[in-house]
């Protein structure tokens, strides 16, 4: 379960990086490791404690559960937005509507591909069981 829960967390962090990145090669500024994670850092902590208040680690399907990633998706777009103006950022509407839509996608988005794929393996190895015991292996 805990291992799961941390790769969870691993791709998240990775989303809200390259959403960082993608936003600052957007406006032209630098992809160097220290400003792309100047800017992410306020939604970073917005998805560590989306994580901590879903409790990813509580179960095997939890870190894909949509429960999960609603909590997420709005705990980084809140908390990182918050954290963001109080550090002295901007945060103008335009910004939190793409900020909202983009981490949205990107944060649900990867966890219904999770599923999605857990579900089809699923599907063929019951399949394959199917198949194997009927053909007497």
């Amino acid at each position: 379960m805990a291992l799961r829960a941390a790769r969870a967390a691993a791709v998240d962090v990775i989303v809200v990086l390259f959403f960082a990145l993608v936003g600052r090669h957007a406006h032209d500024e630098s992809g160097d490791v220290v400003g792309v994670v100047v800017t992410a850092w306020p939604f970073l902590v917005g998805t560590l404690v989306g994580s901590l208040v879903a409790r990813t680690w509580r179960s095997v399907t939890a870190p894909t559960a949509t429960r999960t990633a609603l909590i997420v998706w709005v705990s980084t777009v809140l908390l990182g937005m918050v954290l963001r103006v109080l550090s002295g950022s901007t945060a103008q509407w335009s910004f939190v509507l793409v900020a909202t839509v983009v981490l949205g996608v990107l944060l649900v988005g990867w966890r219904v591909a999770a599923r999605a794929t857990r579900r089809a393996r699923r599907r063929i190895e019951t399949r394959m069981d199917r198949t194997r015991s009927s053909s007497g292996h």
